[in-house]
């Protein structure tokens, strides 16, 4: 309850209302910019995703192939990820900035990189991504777009407000991000829950968000006709259909997400142990990290036979594959599979960089149909509920975590929704409890301006 005003002194002030911004002459000047600002991230960030695939085309099979092997040996890895760990480990010691976000520290979009920064951040994401570490290219993205818009505003001489500022940087992660995940509306809920933005400062901020995401989708899809690569935008085509879900799949429900849980902070775990080592001897250990994602892809392509890409990578592009061939995979090549994507991914966050979304998504997808074959269980609704679960336990978005889970199967995820949504919300709670436990047990260390 507020305390009245002492005698003689003015009243205080009422908090300025985010909204009156709107009715301004200035808010509309805004969203010009932000989707001006739209058109150039959009096309960088087609361009950076455009290059890392023609990089791991280039690495992984022209080059094999170039020096006269039949297909890409089995062992091809082990010398690609030690050059990664190599470029990744000199990039945060020679270039300014940190290389980005860190990926162990999860998905977070606060504050935007300094335009200096965007260099490193691109090279080490590169030479992260497409050299076969198993993150994917969403957090790169987000910080080249905000990077990016705050290099326009620079540009343009004029002093903006900081909210000002603070909207156009957002809009320009929300151009970048577009249509990697399927729909301008699936990156616009990740950036927004990410923020933590609420209230009346959402709708402020979202509107420029929204135009610059939506200019940014028709960018990817207008550059992906006209170069004839691809907008490399997440889509599932091989999608069974689902039938109502029942008591038994609510049950499955629960055992995934508690699975789902545990299995992401046995993935933080490894991660945060290892991270500190890593940036105390940045060089060596990250071409040993490097090595140790080799030997696991090694192992699995070993050990059942199918290719290594399964491992490698961030697992955007094997996501469908896995639904179209899964009669192909017995249960025992999915766990072994779930085993070294898990550990692989893992050490992947302690070392490298990129983003954390992919790799949940396919491990919790591959655990997902594991279980399915089980008996009562589809594999629609386990592959659903996998990616649901997984996608909470690591990035502690719920709403986003359901949203991925759910409108990229199509009408079948529309089906499955009541059990994915009793999945995350398991799965988040746990996760939750057992975050804060590592976090107590272990406080985190500052391992950003390590130059070792």
């Amino acid at each position: 309850m507020s305390q009245p005003a002492p005698d003689g002194a003015p009243p205080p002030r009422a908090a300025p209302d985010p909204r009156d911004s709107v009715r301004t002459r200035g808010y509309l000047v805004v969203l010009l910019v932000a989707a001006v600002v739209g058109v150039p991230v959009s096309a960088a960030a087609y361009g950076f995703l455009a290059l890392v695939h023609e990089l791991q085309d280039l690495v992984f099979h022209d080059l094999p192939r170039g020096l006269g092997f039949h297909g890409t040996p089995v062992w091809w890895p082990v010398p690609a990820l030690a050059l990664s760990g190599a470029l990744v480990a000199l990039t945060l010691r020679y270039l300014p900035g940190t290389g980005g976000h860190e990926p162990a520290d999860g998905m977070s979009t606060k504050g935007v990189s300094a335009v200096s920064d965007l260099p490193g951040i691109v090279i080490a994401a590169i030479a992260s991504l497409a050299l076969g570490v198993v993150l994917g290219p969403e957090a790169p993205l987000i910080a080249l777009g905000g990077g990016l818009a705050l290099g326009a505003v620079r540009l343009t001489g004029r002093d903006l407000p900081d909210q000002a500022t603070r909207v156009i940087t957002g809009a320009g992660s929300f151009a970048a991000v577009s249509a990697l995940l399927g729909s301008p509306l699936l990156g616009a809920f990740l950036l927004m829950e990410a923020s933590g933005l609420g209230g009346t400062m959402l709708g402020v901020v979202l509107v420029p968000g929204l135009l610059a995401a939506g200019i940014g989708a028709l960018i990817f899809t207008g550059l992906g006709s006209w170069t004839g690569l691809g907008t490399y935008s997440l889509a599932l085509h091989h999608v069974p259909s689902a039938r109502t879900p029942d008591a038994a799949q609510f049950g499955w429900a629960l055992v995934i997400g508690l699975g789902a849980a545990l299995a992401g902070a046995g993935v933080r775990w490894v991660a945060l142990m290892i991270r500190p080592h890593v940036a105390r001897r940045r060089l060596p250990l990250s071409v040993l990290a490097g090595l140790a994602v080799a030997g696991l892809t090694v192992a699995y392509a070993q050990g059942t036979g199918h290719t290594v890409s399964d491992v490698l990578y961030s697992g955007q592009n094997s996501l469908d594959p896995l639904l179209e061939h899964r009669a192909g995979y017995t249960v025992g090549a999915l766990v072994l599979l779930l085993v070294c994507k898990a550990l692989a991914y893992g050490v992947s966050l302690s070392a490298f960089r990129g983003g954390p979304i992919f790799p949940a998504m396919f491990v919790g997808a591959v655990g997902g149909t594991a279980l399915s074959h089980a008996g009562g269980l589809p594999v629609t609704a386990g592959f659903a509920m996998g990616i649901g679960a997984m996608c909470v336990a690591m990035l502690g978005l719920p709403m986003t975590s359901v949203l991925l889970a759910t409108l990229l199967l199509g009408k079948p995820g529309l089906t499955v929704m009541p059990l994915v949504i009793v999945a995350v919300v398991v799965s988040y709670v746990l996760s939750t409890r057992l975050r804060l436990r590592q976090e107590t047990a272990s406080p985190p260390t500052r391992q950003a301006t390590s130059r070792n």
